[in-house]
């Protein structure tokens, strides 16, 4: 299997590339730039309003930064017990490469020279028809809630505000033109404790879903992935309000 990584930089890009790598050939990492602050931002204000967004905004400048600090030694446990290898050795090698956005023109060429029998996306916008189609290759994600009852951003964290822990997980899916709604190939549910909170489902689900991920490309190189059906509600959801966090941490004890 000749597999190109197709993601964003950060800690589950790293623990991807380290698992994968140890079994298969990555022969490339393409890293997106990311999305400038100032058109993230207006994009979310024409889809939410402004007063959702700038709740979002406090959530995220207020309370992750210390949900991360006060979070950092149960994190450092969960990646010892998953055996989580968070190095960016990816970005020291010289298979990474860096492109505007998975969207373009340039990003469509390298993989057609690439020419890779799987793509692994993670941690990217969303991929549009062009690129998807542009090489026979199938592109598949680990995403990090139970599709499709738990699409867009922080799929564990709304199951468990939402009471319904027993969709806390992730997801591997074939990629499509829409917001985490390709065919699943596996899910499987995480069990967080009193320790763990916002920050620290994500490396529960990387925990379990990188074992998925070579699950199905093991399938995959056999020709023996298929697509499954849950047949669970489909609901799309964004970043916490700072109000929302703050009620659901006293009122419903969701950290």
């Amino acid at each position: 299997m000749r597999i190109v990584i197709l993601a964003g930089n950060g800690p589950s890009t790293s623990v991807v590339y380290n698992r994968i790598s140890e079994r298969y050939a990555v022969v490339k990492v393409l890293i997106e730039d990311g999305v400038s602050r100032k058109g993230f931002l207006k994009k979310r204000i024409r889809k939410l309003g402004v007063l959702t967004v700038i709740g979002q905004v406090m959530f995220m400048a207020l309370v992750v930064p210390f949900l991360k600090h006060s979070s950092a030694a149960r994190i450092r446990d969960i990646c010892r017990e998953y055996g989580l290898d968070t190095a960016d050795a990816y970005q020291q090698s010289d298979k990474c490469m860096h492109i505007s956005s998975v969207n373009s023109e340039d990003c469509r060429q390298l993989l057609r020279e690439l020419k890779p029998d799987l793509v692994i996306v993670n941690g990217t916008r969303i991929i549009g028809r062009k690129t998807l189609s542009c090489i026979p290759a199938p592109f598949i994600n680990m995403h990090m809630g139970i599709t499709p009852k738990y699409r867009g951003a922080h799929g564990a964290y709304w199951a468990l505000y939402n009471g319904d822990p027993q969709n806390a997980g992730v997801t591997v899916h074939f990629v499509d033109e829409g917001i985490d709604t390709g065919g699943i190939i596996h899910q499987q549910r995480i069990h967080p404790g009193k320790s763990d909170n916002f920050v620290t489902y994500p490396y529960l689900q990387l925990g379990v879903g990188v074992a998925l991920e070579l699950q199905a490309i093991e399938e995959l190189s056999r020709g023996e992935c298929r697509a499954i059906d849950n047949d669970l509600p489909s609901h799309l959801y964004s970043h916490p309000t700072l109000l929302q966090y703050l009620a659901a941490r006293v009122f419903r004890h969701v950290k």
